[in-house]
């Protein structure tokens, strides 16, 4: 019954801040699938996902859960509940303004960018504190552990790529000139995406050797690779690709955009044949010579 009374007052919480449960998912830094499973008592929230759910809606984490106060400001939850504790925030410090939102989406923010510049294992929780402009203990609260915190970090990563490619996609109905939008996307060109590219890097390495964060990556690529699938189908219906298998075509296609991408990544700025432009031109080069359908007449 306490579970259910948990996550009545999580969609009150939901509710008061006005937007959808996927994009509450998406600012508490958990899987939609993860917060709707809770929400219909079919899983349990974890104290840190309670705790960044506190933050976002302005409550009392104890009010949350309705638990009881303990000693030194300790705050636990019954059995039912959540198997872990909560600590609130200390009283005797006044709260800085959340920033745009929540303060979890801006750790992790802050954590991709750091990763990107430094590595995973090069950035301390004590640097994501100072790019947070808070404190460590601040962090600890909303991402207990490393383990986690990498972990928000990859589905961040992952749900910003996704984003990014719907939106730049949306609305075009010509296969051939999705795919070459889609190529473009992943072509490590600017700035911004060649940050992308070296956070892709770390968390590669990360998930041969983490099993949630492996995990991840496997969806990851899946959804990836089915994106590219169902363009290439279209592609061939429209008969602007010549028949093909489309799940294998997309497995070596996009195989090829990570093996080019590290390479560019990996050379001397400016080396002639390394750089962006000479990737893209191979992967359209690709295209063009193994999916592109020939003019007719």
């Amino acid at each position: 019954m306490q579970q259910d009374e948990v996550a009545a007052r999580v969609r009150q919480v939901i509710d008061a801040t006005g937007v959808s449960a996927r994009e509450f998912a998406r600012r508490i830094v958990i899987d939609p699938s993860k917060l709707s499973r809770s929400l219909n008592g079919t899983r349990r929230f974890t104290a840190a996902e309670l705790a960044r759910i506190a933050d976002i809606g302005g409550v009392d984490v104890g009010r949350l859960i309705g638990a009881t106060a303990g000693a030194a400001g300790e705050v636990t939850a019954g059995a039912a509940a959540t198997p872990s504790t909560v600590r609130s925030p200390s009283p005797s410090r006044s709260p800085s303004p959340s920033p745009e939102g929540g303060r979890p989406l801006q750790i992790v923010r802050e954590t991709v960018r750091l990763i990107a510049e430094r590595g995973f294992h090069a950035v301390r929780v004590a640097d994501i504190a100072t790019a947070c402009h808070t404190s460590t203990a601040a962090i600890h609260y909303h991402f207990p552990g490393r383990d986690e915190l990498l972990e928000a970090a990859v589905r961040w990563c992952m749900d910003e790529d996704t984003r990014r490619r719907a939106e730049a996609t949306a609305g075009t109905r010509h296969a051939g000139d999705e795919l070459r939008l889609l190529i473009e996307l992943q072509t490590p060109r600017t700035e911004q995406q060649r940050r992308q590219w070296c956070v892709w890097l770390d968390l590669w390495a990360e998930a041969a050797r983490s099993t949630t964060v492996g995990r991840l990556h496997v969806e990851y690529y899946r959804q990836w690779r089915g994106t590219v699938a169902d363009v290439i189908r279209r592609g061939v219906e429209q008969g602007v690709f010549r028949p093909v298998d489309a799940d294998g075509a997309a497995l070596a296609l996009t195989a090829l955009i990570d093996g080019l991408a590290s390479q560019v990544l990996a050379a001397e700025p400016g080396l002639p044949g390394t750089g962006a432009p000479a990737m893209h031109d191979a992967l359209i080069a690709h295209v063009d010579a193994c999916l592109t359908a020939p003019v007719s007449g």
